[in-house]
This record gives structure tokens, sequence and C-alpha cells, in this order.
């Protein structure tokens, strides 16, 4: 009554309203529903256009009545008509929506008004009709869900029936054939399958097989439903399905835009293709397809998602049946495996106990080889065992003399006849065996056939057999015998399995046989091994006794010093580190070495020869052992080193009471090759306690301790202390430093002049060694020569001077002057110093006239020839060498002639002396100095000029040119840079 109410109070056409009702009750789909609605607004004035909109969750899907586009930019506007409960007007305000109901689901009436006519008075007059029409709609909308859900229920009902028969045909009793048929009606219940096809992929092998194939269209199976590769189909629809997994469908133009490529047709070509991919735990293992050729029949989502959910169990239902398959194929095949196994095992138990039967005899046999029976004995067990076997009533053994002449028969049993004892070779049956090394098994029939042939003599020996078995008995390559069965009645004769045995017998009998011999071979070689045993012991004996002693000889040998019999360097380290791990045990304790060192030992050795200079070590050795008492110790440590270790000293004066002993005990004369030697060393001592570790580090300030004494002067000794430890650590820094210097340039050349003593004028330079040290100024040679000479930086520190002394020299104002440098004999023992050297002075640009090698006679007599052969090359492209310190060396007149020379220096101290007067010796050696000079056209220079009287006395006695602190002090180049005249 409501509604009827509602209907009587709009101000309208009463027909026109029973029209609009009776369209509105007769309508039962929302769509009906729906179109009644929106024409009752559409006839109202005013009303431009009208629709009703429901599905409003997805935009993408939503159903309209009558159908109307709708802008996506008013889906916001939509939402929020549809939570409101009053009209909810457009921002264009021309447009507005009504809500009709909220259950199942939203529905809207929109309305688009015409101008003048957008105001709430014509939706006040909806407003009844509307409330009905909504209830209407609402009722149109659950019957819709209501027959929708009656069709999910009944297609999964239908669903769940194919699975339930799809798992029964997988268990049924019908062979893959039928089962694969019931699977495609099954389909068939779901959808339209009238073209159905199953395909399945074998990963590993990457091959296909069309298990099941119906086509309408083209009824051959591809590939004859065998295995096949998958490339066979590259490109085909079922080829995309198979290799990405993914369910496609569609007509040709929608399937060939979803693969990424070309598209191949194998058959007719579809109206409608639906394939989807069989899956099993995310694995791929086949693929189900149906289409097709009809225009009327097309698939849909739902029938895809159908049939991708019914792959995976029909792709179930095959593995089940396959396994099935496969598993009774397996039963069977084993079954036939086992029956045939169970026929092989009852074979093998047979022959199992004959082997047992025969392996129990034969190992009778074997134990026969060691029993402890005669030898007859022995063939009647054989016998026995054999008899065990096979039939051996007549039966004897056959053995081979030594020189294998004649045939002896050690054992025989027969019923007829036996065989003789021994009996020559001949060419019977028995020779017959032995001949061929092989067995022989013959009837009456065979022998009678050898005979014929000749292989065996005419007539038999003994009474004729039946039968005949022999078998040869072999010991390696070698027949030694034989052993025969015969029988001589027809119901005994012997088979291949009788051979068989015997042969086995045989080897076991041969084997025995010789293992006897070797038995009593072997005892009989005890017999001589013990005795040879014995006397070999008794020569082992003398031979340990005389190994100990020349192992005790080379243990003193290796220990100990050949020329002195005094321990060795390794001696005397073991025992240094004994007495220094017991100093370690009791700090108390001390030690003391004496570092002992030969003075002027190469003379001895360069005049008197070697093997005096032996004699000599030897009566040192025999002193130096008179000196010290047990436990002490003397040793020869190298050449003419020698060391004495005190063990136990408990002050440093006994140790230098030692060393005094020492020095009064060399000091008497020697009598060596005929000649009185007064022989003197130095000796350093170094005290042990427990800082030391180790005895390499006794030795190291023993070692520096000597070093100490050689420098003081030789022929006396040195205690080490910490001095001379500090002094040690300085060398090692001052090593450190040069090498720092020579990378840093902190080396310069000073400049002394050369002048002309009768003019003043300057004619050269001697260029001298200078080290601008960082922290200790400048400092001369004498500072540090000595020790770059000894850690081998002296050459590098040369050549870096020689090459600064050149470029500095050009920086000079006149061309005519010259510089000399001072070359070491370590220069001239290279055979390319001259090379070298004129490489310099092309890099440098200096000319090889300016430049003058200094050299001294120690240098001279190193290599004669070498430094004679150097000098004469360096001549010859223009550098001139000096003689330095003449006058002071062994023979400088025999060679100087000799020499390609330009200038002698000679030497400062025959130049100091000159102060003394004119009439002094060293006035007559300047004055021969002098001469010889001129005679050999020489140039000279004296050196150390640094008085008036001495340049006056030079001067008088005609000397050309002079160097000294009285001409000039050595000083860097640009101090010479404007040469000036000296007053002399």
């Amino acid at each position: 009554m409501k509604h009827v109410d509602a209907l009587e109070s709009t101000p309208s056409d009463g027909s026109l309203q029973l029209s609009w009702l009776a369209r509105l009750t007769a309508g039962n789909a929302p769509e009906q529903v729906g179109a009644a609605i929106a024409a009752l607004a559409q006839d109202r004035p005013g009303c431009a256009a009208a629709c009703v909109l429901w599905g409003l969750d997805e935009p993408t899907h939503h159903h309209s009545a009558p159908a109307t586009w709708i802008d996506a930019a008013d889906w916001p506007w939509l939402a929020e008509a549809g939570a409101a409960e009053t009209p909810h007007w457009h921002p264009d305000q021309r447009r507005v929506a009504i809500r009709l109901c909220q259950q199942p689901e939203p529905a809207l009436l929109l309305l688009t008004m015409q101008p003048g006519h957008a105001d709430d008075g014509f939706l006040d007059e909806l407003a009844a009709p509307l409330q009905l029409a909504g209830e209407y709609l609402r009722r149109a909308l659950e019957w819709r869900e209501l027959q929708h859900s009656h069709q999910q229920l009944e297609r999964s009902e239908s669903l769940q029936r194919a699975l339930f028969a799809i798992s029964d045909l997988a268990g049924s009793a019908r062979d893959m054939p039928a089962m694969l048929r019931g699977i495609h009606a099954i389909v068939s219940t779901l959808m339209y399958a009238e073209n159905f096809f199953i395909v399945l992929h074998n990963t590993e092998r990457d091959t296909i097989r069309f298990l099941y194939f119906v086509d309408i269209e083209d009824p051959t199976i591809p590939g004859d439903g065998q295995d096949m590769p998958l490339s066979a189909i590259e490109y085909t629809l079922t080829w995309y399905v198979i290799c990405d997994g993914k369910a496609r469908m569609g007509n040709a133009e929608e399937l060939r835009s979803q693969v990424p490529g070309p598209v191949a047709l194998i058959g007719p070509d579809s109206y409608d293709w639906l394939g989807v991919p069989m899956l099993r735990d995310g694995q791929l293992g086949g693929a189900l397809v149906v289409q097709s050729y009809q225009p009327d029949i097309g698939f849909t989502d739902e029938d895809m998602a159908l049939l991708q959910f019914v792959g995976s169990h029909i792709l179930t239902a095959l593995e089940r049946k396959q396994t099935k398959a496969d598993l009774e194929q397996r039963v069977q095949l084993r079954t036939q495996q086992l029956a045939e196994a169970n026929r092989g095992l009852q074979l093998e138990i047979l022959e199992r106990q004959r082997a047992e039967h025969l392996q129990a005899a034969l190992f009778r046999i074997a134990e026969l080889a060691t029993a402890d029976i005669d030898q007859d004995e022995f063939y009647r067990r054989v016998h026995a065992a054999v008899g065990e076997l096979l039939n051996a009533e007549n039966f004897f053994i056959a053995l081979l003399s030594d020189d294998r002449q004649r045939l002896t028969f050690p054992y025989a049993v027969d019923a007829v006849k036996l065989p003789p004892a021994e009996r020559s070779l001949s060419r019977g049956l028995s020779e017959y065996v032995l001949r061929r090394g092989s067995a022989l098994r013959a009837h009456n029939a065979d022998i009678e056939e050898l005979e014929r042939l000749g292989e065996i003599a005419p007539g038999r020996m003994g009474s004729p057999a039946m039968c005949w078995l022999g078998v040869p008995l072999i010991v390696g390559d070698e027949v030694i015998g034989l052993v025969t069965v015969q029988s001589y009645r027809s119901s005994v004769l012997y088979g291949p399995a009788d051979q068989e045995l015997l042969s086995f017998v045989a080897s076991q009998i041969a084997n025995s046989l010789t293992r006897r011999r070797s038995a009593e071979s072997l005892k009989r070689a005890y017999e001589q091994l013990e005795h040879r045993v014995e006397e070999r012991t008794l020569a082992l004996r003398k031979e340990i006794i005389e190994r100990e002693r020349m192992q005790d000889q080379l243990r003193h040998q290796v220990m100990h010093d050949s020329l002195t019999g005094l321990p060795n360097r390794g001696y005397l380290r073991d025992r240094i580190d004994r007495v220094l791990g017991a100093i370690r045990r009791e700090p108390q304790q001390h030690c003391a070495l004496l570092y002992l060192d030969v003075d002027r030992f190469k003379i001895i050795n360069d005049s008197l020869g070697h093997l005096a200079g032996d004699e000599v070590l030897k009566e040192v050795a025999t002193r130096l052992a008179g000196c010290v008492r047990h436990p002490d110790l003397v040793a020869r440590l190298s050449g003419d080193e020698f060391a004495i270790l005190l063990e136990d000293v408990e002050f440093p004066r006994d140790a230098t009471a030692v060393a005094q002993r020492v020095m009064e005990a060399l000091r008497a004369p020697m009598l060596i090759a005929g000649k009185e030697l007064q022989v003197t060393a130095s000796v350093g001592i170094a005290i042990g306690d427990q800082h030391y570790d180790a005895a390499d580090e006794v030795l190291r300030d023993a070692d520096i301790a000597l070093y100490r004494a050689k420098e003081l002067g030789r022929k006396r000794f040195e205690l080490f202390d910490e001095t001379l430890a500090k002094n040690v650590v300085d060398v090692l820094a001052l090593e450190g430093e040069l090498r720092q210097a020579l990378q840093h340039n902190q080396f310069e050349p000073y400049f002394q002049p050369i002048c002309r003593l009768d003019g003043g004028q300057v004619v050269g330079y001697e260029a001298l060694i200078r080290w601008n040290h960082p922290q200790r100024g400048v400092l001369r040679p004498g500072d540090f020569l000595k020790i770059a000479e000894d850690c081998g930086l002296i050459e590098a520190i040369d050549w870096r001077m020689f090459e600064l002394s050149c470029e500095l020299l050009l920086q000079h104002g006149r061309a005519d002057t010259f510089m000399t440098v001072n070359v070491s004999a370590l220069h001239l023992r290279h055979a390319d110093f001259d090379g070298r050297l004129i490489h310099l002075l092309e890099r440098t640009g200096l000319s090889p006239s300016r430049m003058v090698v200094e050299v001294t006679e120690g240098a001279l007599l190193d290599n004669p020839e070498r430094v004679r052969a150097t000098l004469d090359r360096l001549r010859t492209i223009g550098v001139g060498a000096a003689l330095d310190d003449f006058g002071t060396g062994y023979s400088s007149l025999s060679y100087l002639h000799s020499l390609p020379l330009r200038i002698l220096k000679i030497d400062r101290a025959f130049v100091q002396e000159l102060d003394k007067g004119a009439n002094t010796s060293s006035t007559t050696v300047v004055a021969a100095i002098l001469a010889l000079a001129r005679a050999l056209n020489i140039q000279v220079i004296a050196e150390g000029i640094e008085t008036g009287i001495q340049y006056a006395a030079l001067v008088a006695m005609g000397c050309e040119m002079g160097q000294g602190y009285l001409l000039g002090h050595p000083s860097p180049i640009a101090h010479w840079l404007e040469p000036r005249a000296l007053d002399a």
C-alpha cells in the first residue's frame, strides 16, 4: 500500500503511470527494470537523458540500461554518489546521480537535465516512483546473483564429477588408449572438445610425444604417436605453450599477437584455438589443446581456466597410469629374471657342491705336500683323493728323469698289469701326452687312429684299455710327468668332466710334488745358509768395528781442522752454545773468547811459500794449546785465525792474562824453512755472560775487538766493550748515510790549482772529493773513503765525482787548463774502464786532452799489463796519465819507462824534507826524479808545497809545476772562475 500511495501522490496522467508500472513489474532482469526506470525519467519534462548504472566496483565491467558510455573522469563522482543517501549533483550542475538501492550492490539513476530545469522540484516529483523502482531493481539484482551462484554450483559439481571420473580412469584396469578416450569424453562434458589432443614433453631429452590425438579435419597423428624432438614443431602454437608454459586462446590473428615470434601452422587453420600447459609442482609435463573449426563455436576465459585446472589432474592421471604400466612391466620382467635366476641358482648349487667336493680333495692333496709322511704314503693318499672324484681303479703317476730320457713310475695301481718301475722313453700314449703337453682322453678307436697317424708306436704296452685318460704334470712351462687313469670295462668311460677334474688334480699334484722337492732342497739350502750366515756374521762384526772406527774418524775430521788437528769453527760454536746454556742456568758464571789473528801471515805465505805457512800455523797451534788448561778449548777458525774458549773466568783480567801468555808464547823465534821467524798476533777478547743468546754473537764481538787491535798497530790485545760496539754501529750508520748521500748528490768536487812554478800561472786542477754532510758539515776524504771502500760504494761515488768534475771544469773561463782525477786500483781491474770514461767525456762535452787520470804505484803492481793496455787506449784518444806519490813504491824505476805516462807527481814526503837544506837525501831524490823525467819527456808536479823554502828549492832544481797550500787550498769551482796569477 505504501507503493500505491506513492503513485497516487504523483501529479501525472493516470494511464501513463499504469503503463509504466506494468512495464516495471513485467521485467525480471536488471536490464529490463533499469530500462523502465530510465524511460520514466526520460519522459519527464526537463530531462535530457537518463540511464540506470550498476556494477560500480569494476568500472571496466559495469552495466547500464540503456547502454551508455561513461567518461573515466566521472567514476570518482559516481563512487561518491553510490555512498550518498541523497541525490548527488555533478560539479557542472547539469547532471545528478540518485542511488536507487544499496544491496546487493549500489545502483544509480544518472540524469542529464535541460537548462533551466536543474532544481530539486524535478527530483521531488520522482522521489515516490523511484523508491518503488529501486525496490524492484534490488530484487532483480538479487535474482541475477542467485542465478549466477546456481550456475557456478552446477559447474563446480560438473567439474568435480569430471575429476573423480579422471581419477577412476587412472586406477581402472583399462589400457592406456581406452583411458585416453575416456579422458576425452570427460573433457567434452565440460566444454566443446570435438578436436582434442594431449602432448607430453620429456624435459631431460627435450622430446615430445602426441599421446592422444583426435581431429575431425586432420586425423593424422604427428610423429605417429612416437617420441620426436621438440624442434620438430618449432614456432607452432603448441611449441610456444610448451616452451614458456603460458596458456593461449583465440583465433589466428589474436594468437599471433600473443607470441613473440612467427607462427607455423601444421594442418588446417581453426576458427578458435585453446592450448594450456600441464603442470605438476611447477614443472611442465606437456600441453592440452582443443580447437574449433565452426565459426559459431568458440572458447571463453572460463574454458581456459577450467582446462588449466583439469590439465594438472589429467597429467597426474597419466603419470599414475604410466607408473602402473611401468610397474606391471617391471614386475613381469623381474618375475622372469627371478625365475631365470632360480634356475641358475639350482645349477650353481649343484656346481658348488661339485666344486666343494673337488676343493676338499684338492685341499687334502695340497696338505700332503707338507705332511710329514714318506713318498709312498704321499702317493697312496693322492690316489685315494683322486678316487673320490672319479673312477681310479687303474691309476699311475709317471715322472721324467732329470736328464728327461727315462720315465719312472713311483706309484701305480692296475687291475691287469702294472707298468715297470722305470723305462726308457718310447712312442706310447704317455710319451704322446708328455710331448704335446696337453691332456689326452682316448677310446679304442682314438688309439687306433693315433697308431695309424704314426703318433704312437703300434702295439700297446700292457693290456688294451677301453678308455684311457692322461693329464700332464706341468710346473711353470715345464712338463715333469703325467697322471693317468684307465678303464678296462665298457661300463666305465671317462668324459669331459672327468678330464677337467683330473686336470685340476694334476695341477695340484704337480704343485705338491714341486713343493715337496722344494722343501727338501730348501732344507739343504737352510743348512748351507746357516753356515754362510755364521761366516757372514763374523765378517759383519769386523766391518761394524771398522765402520765405527771410520765414523769416529769422520766425525773427528768434520769437527777438526785437518792441518793442525785442532777443533774447527763448527766444534767451537757447539761448545760456546753449551757454555752459554750453562751460564743461563747459573748467571754468576762467565766465559771468555780470545779471537786471534797471526800478523802479516800473508807475507810469510808469499815469501816462503804455503808449505812454510802451514808449518807456522801448526807451530802456532802447538804453542796455543800449551797456554790453556782443561776444559778450555783451542780452535782454528780459518786461515790464520784461531780462537781460545775459556769456559770459566771470574774476572776479565783472567782472560787478559791468558792473552798475554799467548803473546809471550808466540814471541819465541820459530825455525821455519831454514829461517828464524818472529811471529806476532793480534787478539780480540769478548767476555760471555747471560746477555748472549748464541755463539755467533760472542764470535762477532770478539772479532770486533780483534779488528780494533789491528787498527791500533797489531801485536796487542783488546777487550770488547760498549765503545767498540758503538763504533761498529757508527760505521753501519755511516754506510747508510753514504748511500743517502749518493742518492741526494751530497758529494762535491773541490779543485786545488796546479801552477807553473816559474810564473805562477794556473795550468790545471786536481779534483778532490768533499762530502756536504747535512749534520756534520763538509767532510774530507779521510773521514769516509775507507768505509766507502769496505761497503762497496767507492766506485759509484768515484764515477759520480768524475761526472761532476767534468761538468764543473767546463764552467772555467780558460780552455787550456787540465784536470787530474784519482783513479783507484778497483777501477783499473775492469776491462771496460776506459770505455766508460770515454763515454763520460762524450756525454759531458769535456775534451779528452783536458783529462788526466792519476794512478798509484800500488795500482800498477796489481796487474801491470792490463793497466798498461788501459792507459795506452786512453792516451790514444788524448787522455793523459799521471803517476801519483812517485818515489814511495817498490820498484817504480824498473817499469817507469814502459808506461804511457804524461806526468809524475813527487810525493809530499820528499817536498817537506826540502826545508832542511840543500844537502839532504830528499834533495838528491827530487833532483834524480827531475832528471829521470826530463830524460823520459815526462812532466813533473811537486805535491804538498807549503813554504817558500820548498817553493824556491823546487824552482832552483828546475821543477816545472807544483801544488800545495802555499799555491791554493782545495775550494769549490766558483772560487776559481776568475783565474789569477799567483805571486811566488
